[in-house]
């Protein structure tokens, strides 16, 4: 009878006791979702010194991180949210574990370094990263950099070839100045003049004005990535240019210098110096394209912008006059297609 009893009490409660659960199960997805939009953020302490670093996801992911490092006069997050936080990108954010790479003194909100203190160069920056691999327990990543960030991560990629699975450089240029130096000159981005002058107004107001001259000054006296055909990435490599931008030709060149079986070049049309941040569609669309080559994400559709247009991609001239294979891909409206191999050396103008 004692059973009994017990079972019709069990058997009444059930109803509160999932309902609750539900509940619960539902805060706690928020809660994660809030939290994963923010990013958590971590001090990450080095044989050089700190960084700051936001994650995005799970460290559990077995796929590699996406790790990010941004230009001079921005952070990770003017850099890379823009492009990380479209519509379209969520498809690869929601599989990947991000890590935003923040240079010395570079985050929002820094305190400036006292007079006299020596910045890192950017070797010894390139230096830090290893560690932040290590603190996150992750060891492999997929490198997307920019300027002086590509930069960056090519200097690692080359002392650690094994812990780089794939590399996307924008801007990349070894011995050119940096885009807010450029832009101060120039007007033909008079279609992009907002975006610059919207983070013109953001350093001019920055309390670490005098890390981010470091930081400038670090890059500035850089030394050549010394590349050619034997001394080259072993991962694949895209890389990414604006059609406007003062680093085509550096883009070409170095171009030039890579394995033409491993790399892909994209000049963006209508993308000024910051085409992470004028066109986030177009190349949130390319690193699709990037990552399924590399034989992750090889069964997801493709995005909006691909099924309303079709894009012509073919192979491009090195500057030795060599050609690599031709191929042209053309996206019609059906999803789910194969992309093109990262075995190519090609041009895409979008």
């Amino acid at each position: 009878m004692t059973t009994e009893m017990q079972e019709i009490a069990i058997t009444e409660e059930k109803p509160l006791l999932t309902g609750q659960a539900d509940a619960a199960k539902d805060a706690v997805e928020l809660a994660a979702r809030i939290l994963l939009d923010q990013g958590q953020e971590h001090t990450v302490e080095t044989p050089h010194g700190v960084l700051h670093v936001t994650l995005h996801g799970s460290r559990t992911s077995r796929r590699p991180a996406i790790l990010t490092f941004h230009d001079v006069g921005l952070d990770s997050k003017s850099c890379f949210d823009p492009l990380f936080k479209f519509e379209e990108m969520q498809e690869i954010v929601k599989n990947f574990t991000l890590i935003h790479i923040n240079a010395p003194g570079q985050e929002e909100g820094a305190p400036a370094y006292p007079p006299g203190y020596q910045y890192p160069s950017m070797e010894t920056i390139a230096e830090m990263i290893p560690a932040v691999l290590q603190f996150f327990n992750f060891r492999t990543v997929i490198g997307v950099g920019v300027g002086a960030g590509a930069y960056v991560l090519s200097k690692f990629t080359l002392a650690n070839p094994d812990a780089v699975e794939g590399l996307v450089l924008v801007n990349i240029d070894t011995d050119a100045r940096g885009w807010l130096d450029w832009a101060a000159q120039k007007e033909e981005l008079s279609s992009n003049t907002d975006v610059v002058q919207f983070h013109r107004e953001r350093i001019n107001k920055a309390s670490n004005l005098v890390n981010i001259e470091l930081f400038w000054k670090s890059y500035n006296g850089r030394r050549d990535l010394s590349l050619d055909r034997n001394y080259t990435f072993k991962c694949p490599v895209m890389l990414v240019v604006g059609d406007q931008a003062p680093y085509e030709e550096a883009a070409v060149e170095c171009n030039s210098k890579l394995d033409p079986t491993t790399t892909s070049f994209l000049k963006m049309a209508d993308a000024g110096g910051l085409p992470q941040l004028t066109q986030p569609a177009k190349l949130t669309e390319a690193f699709k394209y990037f990552i399924q080559g590399m034989g992750y994400m090889a069964s997801s559709c493709m995005t909006r912008l691909s099924r309303s247009r079709t894009t012509s991609l073919s192979s491009s001239y090195s500057m030795d006059g060599s050609r690599s294979r031709s191929r042209t891909l053309s996206q019609g409206s059906q999803g789910g297609q194969m992309p093109p191999s990262p075995s190519q050396t090609m041009e895409v103008s979008c």
